[in-house]
Order: C-alpha cells, then structure tokens, then sequence
C-alpha cells in the first residue's frame, strides 16, 4: 500500500492513510464509522487499488454486498490478485446467489490461492450448499485435510466450528458436540463461540448475577427510603410552619396590649 500512495502528492497520501488507518481500527468495533473513513479515501484516491479493497471490506462488513463486489472486482482488476475471491463468492452469496458462488468455488482461480485462501473458499461453498438447503453437501464439502489434520492454524478453529455447526444442523448432535469440543481446542483468539455451544449443548444457562426480582427488590427499596426522606421532609416543614403561626400570633398579641398613641387624641368631627 505505501509504494501506491507514493505515487500521490505527499498532502494527499497522508490523508489518505490516515483514513485508511482508521478503516482498519475501526471495522470490528464499528463497521459503519469504518465504512464512512472507507468513503472518503475512496473520493480522495479511487485509482489506488488498497483504497478500493478497503472500501471493499468496509462495505461487506455493513453488508453492502453489491457495492462491496464491485469494490472488490475494480481491486482485483488493479492488481491481477485472486486473493479476494473467496470474499468475492461471499458475496454473492450475501446477494441471494449461492448458486455463483458455488460455481467460483470450481473456478481455476480457487488453484491460485493460498491454503488459507483455499480453506476460505471451502467454508464459502459449503455455507452456499447449506443456502441451497443441500445440508448433506455442505458437510461433505467441508470433509478435508485440512479438517482431520491435528495440527493447528489459523484456519483451524473456524474450520472445525463450521463443520460443527453442519452436524448439529443434520442432527447429529454427538458428533456435533465433540467437534466443537475440538474447535474451542483450537481457538486461542476467542474467533469462535464454541463455547458457548458447548454449554447450550450441555443444558447450562447463564444468568445475570442480579436478576429481575432482585432488581425490583433494590428499586423498592430505594422507593421507600425516598418516601421515608420526603416524610420526614414534610414533618420538618410542619414544624417550621408551627413555629412561624406560634411566633405571629405572639406578635400580634404584644400589639393589642400595646397602647395605641391615637386613643388619647380627641376625634375629629365631620364638618
């Protein structure tokens, strides 16, 4: 990616890595931020074939697949790469079209890949069998080398749940159970939710550590410790209220006894 910025002025290289950057922090934890920083590299450098493989990513992550395979096609045209392909299938499966999927899986680009790429691929065209209702076809699909293989890589664990996941789909729970088993053997990275399966398998439920009753047990108590503060708030303003009636009818006593200056003055009379 450097080398191609390098070809832009240095103001407008650097403001599209930055954006960049930010795609790429972004796109887990909030997909449609990064799709957003994904725009505005793509209106400021749409001939640098990382910015529309970025914008490509970017875009199937908020699943806009459409503008996310064509991202990815103008990608692959810059570069000659068949390394999207896989992400490229996934996304006409997300466009309601597995069955093209399932033919790029038989393509002779699918040869060029990597074996990461090639198990991608595999995880691809049997999530488009399972699409098609082909349940049976998708577990055979996903029967490979790489599957009964003991070492670990970092295809592993998604391999394994995915296959998991086909048995529990087909009813085949004990097999299904010992695959995940194995998935969540592999995962170190958290990839997966392997063993969250497990333990729905295995009956176990997770509960808040303050449920609802107890919830509403804190609120009424909270409740009635407000009533008792308003209460004795009431009783205090009462008896401020009392004292203030005590001390004006005090006042008012001491000015009846007190003498009027006017009492001794003869009253005028009307003329």
């Amino acid at each position: 990616m450097r080398q191609e910025l390098q070809s832009l002025p240095k103001g407008l290289a650097e403001d599209v890595a930055r954006n960049l950057v930010m795609v790429a922090n972004l796109i887990d934890e909030d997909p449609e931020q990064a799709y957003a920083y994904s725009r505005v590299a793509l209106r400021l450098a749409s001939r640098v074939a990382a910015v529309r493989e970025a914008a490509g990513f970017a875009a199937y992550a908020t699943q806009k697949y459409s503008e996310a395979l064509a991202e990815f096609r103008a990608a692959r045209r810059m570069t000659g790469s068949v390394e999207l392909w896989p992400v490229m299938a996934d996304c006409e499966r997300g466009l309601g079209r597995p069955e093209r999927a399932l033919a790029m899986a038989g393509e002779a680009e699918v040869q060029k890949l990597d074996k990461a790429g090639q198990v991608e691929m595999r995880l691809v065209a049997a999530g488009a069998r399972r699409d098609m209702g082909q349940l049976e076809a998708a577990i055979v699909t996903l029967q490979s080398p790489e599957l009964a293989s003991s070492s670990v890589q970092p295809w592993t664990a998604r391999l394994r749940y995915a296959y998991a996941d086909a048995l529990l789909a087909a009813g085949r729970e004990d097999e299904a159970r010992e695959w995940f088993a194995k998935a969540l053997e592999a995962d170190k990275d958290g990839a997966t939710d392997a063993s969250d399966r497990l333990a729905e398998m295995d009956g176990v439920e997770f509960t808040d550590a303050m449920d609802d009753s107890d919830e509403d047990d804190h609120h009424d108590l909270g409740a009635r410790h407000q009533d008792a503060e308003d209460d004795d708030a009431e009783d205090d303003d009462a008896e401020d209220d009392d004292a203030e009636h005590d001390g004006a009818a005090s006042a008012d006593a001491d000015l009846t006894d007190e003498p009027s200056g006017d009492d001794d003055a003869p009253a005028k009379s009307a003329e």
